[in-house]
């Protein structure tokens, strides 16, 4: 009951990293409030948990979804005591591209933009005001992506640089505040999430995907959403008391160094 008591926000949690987040939340103790657009997906996932869980319907790129969150939540709750910004976006699925640097399409470099980093920032904005008083705990998801290069999908990189960038600003402000709320990204690699299934397409051909990819990966195999949600777990609850503006990447090694590994045969 690493959580016990606790009023936990997760958005984008109705599938994946999210999800997984809002189960082991729930089985910590917390009161998990599931936010997503996916609407039926989300209130199966609360129907599934039963106990001191609620879905709420919140669009992460919209000012006027938070106001209403951050109403809703002090009305009920009177107080948010963690935050996780999990809701995002590659653009392989919600716009139509292209996504490489020559090419890059403006309405999608937007629309990635408007979920992964206006959204980041809006989550940041409202928890802080609903966490001044009593202190909390701010989870930002980045991404590998947010820290190197990746030339066909620069809209989804550079918003996941903004959201590491970002953590750092929010934690710093906090603290010189005096608001006890941490803030600290989480950045992820190579986890098996429905957000690759545009990569990974189906049959025989993802197949060959996902070996080649897991070729590239130190550990050699793709990680579950679970090996991601222990440690957002961990930032999350108070063990973390004196941890803030970090990055914990969780990617099977795969910036730990070059991979310069022969492939057999």
């Amino acid at each position: 009951m690493r959580l016990k008591d606790k009023i936990a926000l997760i958005t984008g949690s109705a599938r994946g990293i999210g999800q997984a987040t809002a189960e082991l939340f729930h089985k910590e103790g917390a009161i998990v409030i599931v936010s997503d657009i996916r609407d039926e997906e989300g209130i199966a996932i609360v129907k599934k948990l039963k106990i001191n869980a609620e879905y709420l319907h919140l669009d992460v790129g919209n000012e006027e979804n938070w106001k209403n969150a951050k109403e809703y939540i002090t009305e009920k709750y009177g107080r948010l005591d963690i935050l996780v910004n999990n809701a995002g976006i590659t653009g392989f699925l919600e716009s139509s591209g292209p996504w490489d640097a020559e090419n890059s399409d403006l309405n999608s470099w937007e629309e990635v933009h408007r979920v992964n980093s206006t959204g980041v920032m809006l989550g940041c904005k409202y928890a802080i005001k609903l966490m001044k008083d009593n202190g909390g705990s701010i989870v930002n998801i980045s991404s590998r992506s947010g820290v190197v290069g990746i030339p066909g999908a620069v809209a989804y990189a550079s918003s996941k640089a903004a959201v590491r960038n970002h953590t750092k600003s929010v934690a710093l402000y906090c603290a010189e505040k005096g608001y006890r709320i941490r803030c600290n990204s989480v950045h992820p690699a190579a986890i098996m999430t429905p957000m690759w299934d545009a990569m990974l397409g189906e049959g025989e051909q993802r197949q060959q995907i996902i070996e080649d990819v897991e070729f590239g990966i130190p550990m050699g195999h793709f990680g579950e959403p679970i090996d991601v949600v222990y440690g957002i777990l961990y930032l999350a609850s108070d063990e973390s008391k004196y941890v803030t503006g970090i990055e914990l990447t969780i990617d099977g090694g795969i910036l730990a160094g070059s991979d310069a590994k022969p492939r057999k045969k």
